[in-house]
């Protein structure tokens, strides 16, 4: 079943896939969109498969090995999608109980970006966690996929942390750029953050565009009848925003995304990243 306009949950069986279908339900039920689950699973035809293989031997051992090894991947890969359909359908459950009618669920082969990328057409906001399979392992405080995943998108994201708290004050990092003024339009139309309170920070060094930037923005939330809070704080974006979003109890931040390329990330690091890390509450990052 194709869903236009849908909220796409990205999930691995990983226990941060419970925070992400919380979320999602949130979102869908906010927005009165359709809900979907997909579950990619990555073939590694390099996964060792605890067989030695090295003495194979005989006329036909080539075609013998061959079939062994034919069937071995058979097997992996329906215990997977077995794993996969019990998964998707807890979290399925799960969104049911939190108000969200007949969620959908897919399992695909593939790779996670391009997956993503291919549904992106039909997708109103996607939501995934910052954390996933990999980096429980690691201990990562951000998932090795998320800033990929992000810069090849671009919809709305929605990149949730490790609890779900249903969001009562939101925040949006303005800069005056043209992504940001597109996200406070957005904020304004959408039904997502309706009736909640708006936080609208802008840091850096006041100027008079600036102030015109702020006002701008909070006259567009206004008028779609937001209480909103600006405020122009001076100093390093990252910290100004990390200590407004603790000090005034934000529960999610809407904020553009990595606006520069991969390269420069590489070599001068991502303030988005950073961000991530330092504020600690789910973000709608904005392309």
């Amino acid at each position: 079943m194709k869903n236009e306009n849908k909220v796409l949950a990205c999930v691995d069986q990983s226990h941060f896939a419970d925070y992400v279908a919380d979320y999602a339900a949130w979102a869908a039920c906010r927005m009165a969109a359709p809900l979907e689950f997909l579950h990619v699973i990555d073939r590694h035809p390099e996964i060792a498969t605890g067989h030695d293989h090295s003495g194979a031997i005989g006329i036909d051992a080539q075609e013998v090995l061959l079939n062994e090894l034919s069937n071995e991947d058979e097997s992996r890969s329906k215990a997977a999608r077995e794993r996969g359909r019990i998964f998707l359908n807890e979290l399925r459950e799960r969104a049911m109980v939190s108000g969200v009618e007949s969620p959908d669920v897919r399992q695909r082969y593939g790779l996670l970006e391009e997956t993503l990328v291919e549904q992106e057409e039909s997708v109103r906001l996607f939501v995934l966690g910052r954390r996933g399979v990999s980096a429980e392992a690691t201990q990562r405080d951000l998932g090795r996929n998320v800033e990929r995943v992000v810069r090849a998108l671009h919809k709305p994201i929605l990149a949730v942390t490790d609890s779900f708290r249903e969001p009562r004050r939101v925040m949006i990092a303005f800069d005056g750029g043209i992504v940001t003024r597109r996200g406070v339009e957005m904020v304004a139309a959408s039904p997502l953050f309706r009736g909640l309170p708006v936080h609208l920070l802008m840091s850096g060094k006041e100027s008079q565009s600036a102030s015109k930037q702020l006002e701008w923005a909070k006259t567009t939330l206004e008028a779609a009848s937001f209480d909103v809070s600006p405020s122009l704080t001076p100093g390093d974006a990252e910290r100004v925003i990390a200590k407004a979003v603790h000090e005034q109890g934000i529960d999610m931040l809407i904020m553009g995304a990595y606006s520069h390329s991969p390269l420069r990330s590489l070599v001068f690091g991502s303030k988005t990243s950073d961000l991530l890390r330092s504020a600690k509450v789910p973000t709608l990052l904005l392309r």
